[in-house]
């Protein structure tokens, strides 16, 4: 008999194979939607349980799971990298460092954005500066609809993050990994050497900071075990036999399937970070999260 799910995956080198046959999902109907960009999904998921297995940033998973949004994490990062190059300004704006953004605006498309949850993690880490130092200018809302955002957010009507920066609403912008390449095009990181700093926080963890991750609804798992273990053996084989097609840089590194170590050291940072810049407002159960994560495992 065969089961039919509904996979929200974005498109990269590790799901194609499976969106295009190359690996089969056998006795699994996969449908595999299509979003272009990608976070009007994720609300969707976390609002309305709209697919069976979907993709999901960490800061959303997060949220959702505190606020008691019924989904299960399996142990695969799809998406990851090191952000400090994702805090940029203007090339022509006054020279400021991280250091310079206590009591300054800050563009961010949403402040539960995952990359912004990683560059105010290092922020503070590295420079002492607190979120609730700096005035979060978004342009969209959070995915989980139950959060409410900090006194310190500021909603804008402008339509995206590098606007607020050309109109001179903030000092500084947060850019995800394909913005920084996109709207953010000639824009210039804060953090002199980004690389470096970036490569220095990965050997100081001990882990690549994910950005996005995959969940499946806990119905789901309930009534089809076998098919969504089947799905996340598929995507594990098309993450081992993909391998070559990454680079060796942090984002080309990040990308792994099963529970390690890395994933632990991965979230459990990502879990206090979140909780001091009031994203969640209680620490994350990580033997919880590992528990449900060694079903797919085993």
């Amino acid at each position: 008999m065969t089961t039919s799910l509904s996979v929200l995956l974005g498109n990269y080198p590790h799901t194609g194979p499976l969106k295009d046959g190359t690996i089969p999902v056998d006795g699994v109907d996969c449908r595999f939607p299509e979003f272009s960009p990608l976070p009007p999904a994720f609300a969707r998921m976390v609002r309305d349980l709209a697919f069976d297995i979907c993709e999901m940033p960490l800061a959303t998973y997060l949220q959702a799971r505190e606020a008691g949004v019924p989904i299960t994490l399996l142990p695969v990062v799809l998406v990851g990298s090191t952000h400090h190059r994702a805090l940029t300004r203007l090339p022509d704006a006054p020279e400021i460092g991280p250091g310079d953004l206590a009591g300054r605006r800050v563009g961010v498309r949403a402040y539960g954005q995952t990359t912004g949850l990683w560059v105010r993690g290092w922020l503070r880490e590295e420079y002492g500066v607190e979120s609730c130092d700096v005035t979060w200018v978004t342009t969209e809302d959070v995915h989980v609809a139950q959060y409410v955002n900090p006194p310190y957010v500021e909603r804008s009507v402008t339509g995206r993050v590098v606007d607020l920066l050309r109109s001179h609403d903030v000092s500084a912008a947060v850019l995800g990994p394909k913005a920084v390449g996109g709207q953010g095009a000639g824009l210039v990181p804060l953090v002199r050497d980004a690389e470096s700093a970036g490569l220095a926080w990965t050997e100081r963890h001990g882990t690549i900071p994910a950005n996005h991750l995959l969940v499946v609804r806990d119905d789901v798992l309930r009534d089809s075990p076998d098919a969504v273990l089947t799905v996340y053996r598929a995507l594990k084989r098309a993450i081992a036999d993909t391998a070559g097609e990454h680079d060796d840089s942090p984002g080309g590194r990040a990308v792994a399937a099963g529970w390690s170590a890395s994933l632990a050291a991965c979230l459990e940072i990502g879990g206090r970070y979140a909780l001091e810049q009031e994203l969640v407002r209680g620490p994350v159960d990580l033997g919880a999260i590992e528990k449900a994560a060694a079903f797919f495992d085993r």
